[in-house]
């Protein structure tokens, strides 16, 4: 398969219809480059809060319930274009006010197929900014995604920072990381975090960014990144692991070749096995010795 992850500037609009036209032209480019799969960044649907005027964009609570609000006609709008073009769209993560959590917003990433079906996938672990001011908790559960195009796990940002979070994912061969970071030791830390989850699964990872400057919103005013994807460094795969990458702070579309058998060979039979020899580890840190040297 083919895929496709964005490093993706936020815009303002006046009417919906600038929304749709954007985010068509940016599906469009990547499925006529022959993309099967697109992953869009995290807190990229900050920039609808602009349809709702300047003020409202400029204020924290108001900017997430406006966008919360829109998010049943934005999915619509996705689950349209994953049609038209014959595409897995993963959207750019959004804020949303979900009853069934409870009264504080969650981060949630929406996959969606080109047959129609779309699952959902919320941020596990909240970064320091997330908890105060903007007050988000984490959502519902993680979830692995059988796909056509094979089983996909959705770690959004931070928590690709946190094995254990990919290991519950281990089946996954492909885990898509939707980032947004303000400063480039943000991107890197998100970044070394997808490539060890590659590394760790022998998997296949897929990091996306939102680039640019959005003053006019608390949530994603600064932006540095780019896209990138990354499989372990073994048999069948680069020797430093990076299929592909972007051109950082440079907005498009970064795009890489990806085959499930090269995934399914270096699990079973990689120079090294370290999907098959994590419970190793296990037995080796119940028991941890201390001794003094002098």
């Amino acid at each position: 398969m083919k895929i496709a992850t964005a490093a993706y500037p936020l815009d303002q609009f006046n009417a919906w219809s600038d929304y749709a036209t954007k985010l068509e032209a940016w599906v469009s480019e990547a499925a006529g480059q022959g993309a099967d799969l697109l992953l869009f960044p995290e807190y990229g649907a900050m920039e609808l809060a602009t349809l709702d005027g300047p003020e409202v964009a400029a204020d924290l609570p108001a900017s997430l319930r406006a966008i919360s609000d829109k998010m049943s006609q934005v999915d619509a709008l996705h689950a349209d274009l994953a049609a038209k073009y014959g595409v897995h769209i993963c959207a750019a993560s959004a804020p949303v006010y979900d009853e069934a959590i409870g009264p504080a917003p969650v981060n949630r990433a929406r996959l969606f197929a080109p047959g129609g079906d779309m699952g959902v996938q919320d941020k596990q672990i909240m970064t320091r900014w997330e908890r105060a001011p903007m007050g988000a908790v984490a959502g519902g559960p993680l979830t692995l995604f059988d796909t056509a195009l094979g089983k996909i796990g959705i770690l959004i940002c931070y928590d690709a920072e946190f094995p254990l979070l990919a290991h519950a994912l281990k089946e996954a061969d492909i885990l898509l990381v939707p980032s947004c970071t303000e400063a480039l030791e943000g991107y890197w830390r998100v970044r070394i975090g997808a490539m060890a989850r590659a590394l760790e699964a022998q998997c296949v990872t897929v990091m996306a960014s939102t680039v640019g400057d959005a003053t006019w919103n608390e949530v994603a005013d600064l932006n540095t990144g780019m896209g990138g994807i990354f499989g372990p460094p073994d048999a069948g795969f680069p020797p430093t692991g990076v299929l592909a990458e972007g051109t950082l702070n440079t907005p498009g579309w970064t795009f890489a070749e990806v085959d499930l058998q090269a995934i399914a060979k270096v699990r079973a039979d990689g120079n090294v096995l370290n999907a098959t020899h994590w419970d190793e580890q296990l037995a080796r840190v119940t028991d941890v010795t201390q001794r003094r040297l002098r």
